[in-house]
């Protein structure tokens, strides 16, 4: 599990349930959709103790709960200079024994990282396809820049660094701050919040 969040509610869920936490952070924030597990509940609250349930999140909200912790503190919580966006966008890539349908975990203007139990080589050269909501799908080239195994302790797959001309580069960089813009608002489609 990444972290625990406390969750009021009135009629919390029983321990051991797998939940999903529906979160906007202030008016017009960015909406983030979480998924964890109840570690223990209190349905009988008082005003210091407020009845409800902490959860155990799973690790693959990691990213998720970095884009936010950065968020409300006014800037990008991870020493990367540039944002990631915690998205889930599906994405087709050339893998070792023919196409892989998969998504994203995240993306930025200079890479994107794709969820898969087989990532390819570190320096490997990749051609890809992902689908933003709205969007005509982008074909992407890119390096294979770090991988993670199914036996890390994280969602495995692999950061790809993008090898684009400058003209390709302003597209994607553009479609990149469409998706931020429509994040922070809070209008982008469920499915790519999963």
């Amino acid at each position: 599990m990444s972290g625990d969040l406390f969750v009021p509610i009135a009629t919390p869920p029983d321990a051991g349930t797998d939940v999903r936490i529906d979160l906007t952070v202030s008016k017009g924030g960015p909406r983030v959709i979480l998924r964890g597990q109840v570690q223990w509940s209190r349905a009988d609250g008082d005003p210091k103790n407020p009845a409800g349930c902490s959860v155990s999140l799973a690790t693959t909200e990691r990213e998720k709960i970095n884009f936010l912790n950065g968020y409300v503190r006014g800037g990008i919580l991870n020493r990367r200079e540039k944002r990631r966006l915690p998205l889930r966008l599906p994405v087709t890539f050339g893998g070792l024994s023919g196409p892989v349908e998969t998504h994203t975990r995240d993306i930025n203007d200079e890479g994107i990282f794709i969820v898969t139990d087989s990532p390819l080589p570190e320096g490997t050269i990749v051609h890809f396809v992902v689908v933003p909501p709205a969007h005509a799908p982008l074909e992407i080239k890119g390096v294979v820049s770090h991988t993670v195994l199914v036996t890390d302790e994280d969602v495995p797959g692999m950061g790809i660094r993008y090898t684009l001309d400058a003209a390709r580069q302003e597209e994607v960089t553009a479609v990149v701050d469409e998706l931020e813009a429509a994040f922070l608002a809070g209008t982008l489609p469920e499915e790519v919040l999963m």
